[in-house]
């Protein structure tokens, strides 16, 4: 497929993201009985529109974006239906909801994914390599279930965790014989072996097993899939606050566009580039959830955020922070991050260029 396939499916992949979201805000405004009066897909001018019943449904021509205009949302309304005159928990739904469904779609790409994988490769040690000094410290059958105090939800996740450590000394927990041990301060470099068919390669020195996948390992490695992106989000955001990452390595639309079409171009075959494609797909829709629930003014967790605030004013001075003043502060919230999406963008045309 070409470039501009990929550029246009990868812009297809965000406006349905996105689409997602404001269904989940539509549908649990709807279900709470909160008055909707727009729900549309999309950004600009209109290209159709149809009213049924007291919501305008609406297609717009930018395709990426979209919003569900809610009574009550950004103003006063006198409706007994408005979102403003609902009670704590009809708000808390309709808030989380659309990072609800957006955490929902990245969880049912990761499952049809997973569906035909016959075999699975285990955090299961099958052997050591010849040399491999870890066998003083390792037995085969030993199951590494977090290093460093993270959790191994996927094979992939050893790899990840032993490479953001940058000592060479890592704390194990392995599952031995059925009990858990913990192993602390374990020596772990990467060196030259040779493995069962004669090949040098870099590594460990360890050998894990793999077994052929039942229904419900299929469904089990699929929510640890949507776990261990929850977690990257998380790791993710604590390198930008402890400094090991800066606002340079932070990617945008462009960036993540620029990520789906190199993806796309350098995977073997179609099929393989629909799924590696439909993976980064899965992943962007659970980063998406984590970083909408983030208690940031204009984001979805913003909302919660003065929501819990406005419960406890309410509870202990019978009193709540004044709408105007909430609206201000996300409104200077969503300013600041259009300022900061400039940037980035800015930042990922620049890399495009170089």
């Amino acid at each position: 497929m070409s470039t501009v396939v990929y550029i246009l499916i990868a812009v297809l992949v965000f406006g349905v993201l996105i689409a997602v979201h404001e269904l989940g805000h539509f549908m649990a405004a709807k279900a709470c009985g909160v008055r909707v009066n727009e729900f549309s897909v999309g950004m600009g001018p209109a290209i159709c529109k149809k009213q049924k019943g007291e919501t305008l449904y609406a297609l717009r021509c930018l395709p990426f974006g979209g919003f569900c205009a809610m009574e009550g949302e950004d103003e006063a309304s006198s409706d007994p239906r408005a979102l403003e005159n609902k009670g704590f928990w009809a708000k808390l739904l309709i808030f989380a909801a659309g990072a609800g469904m957006n955490f929902l779609a990245g969880l049912l790409i990761i499952l049809c994914l997973n569906s035909g994988v016959k075999t699975m490769v285990q955090p299961v040690i099958g052997s050591f390599a010849d040399g491999c000094p870890l066998q003083e410290t390792l037995q085969v059958g030993d199951r590494i279930t977090a290093i460093d105090g993270e959790k191994i939800y996927v094979y992939s996740d050893l790899s990840l965790l032993l490479n953001l450590n940058q000592t060479g000394q890592y704390d194990l927990t392995v599952v031995r014989d059925g009990k858990k041990v913990e192993l602390s301060g374990v020596s772990m470099e990467r060196r030259e072996y040779t493995d069962q068919n004669g090949k040098a390669y870099t590594g460990y020195g360890l050998n894990f097993t793999v077994k052929e996948t039942t229904l419900g390992d299929r469904l089990q490695m699929s929510f640890a899939n949507a776990a261990d992106f929850v977690r990257m989000a998380r790791l993710s955001m604590q390198m930008l606050v402890t400094g090991q990452a800066g606002v340079k390595d932070i990617s945008g639309p462009v960036g993540i566009v620029t990520v789906i079409t190199d993806v796309g171009q350098n995977s073997g075959s179609t099929a393989a580039a629909v799924r590696n494609i439909a993976y980064l797909a899965a992943m962007i829709a659970v980063n998406l959830a984590v970083m909408n629930l983030l208690p940031l003014p204009a984001l979805d967790g913003g909302k919660i955020f003065f929501l819990v605030i406005n419960a406890l004013c309410m509870l202990l001075v019978h009193k709540r922070i004044p709408q105007k003043f909430e609206s201000y502060v996300h409104i200077a919230g969503f300013v600041l991050l259009m300022l900061l999406m400039l940037a980035v963008t800015f930042q990922d045309v620049w890399k495009i260029f170089q």
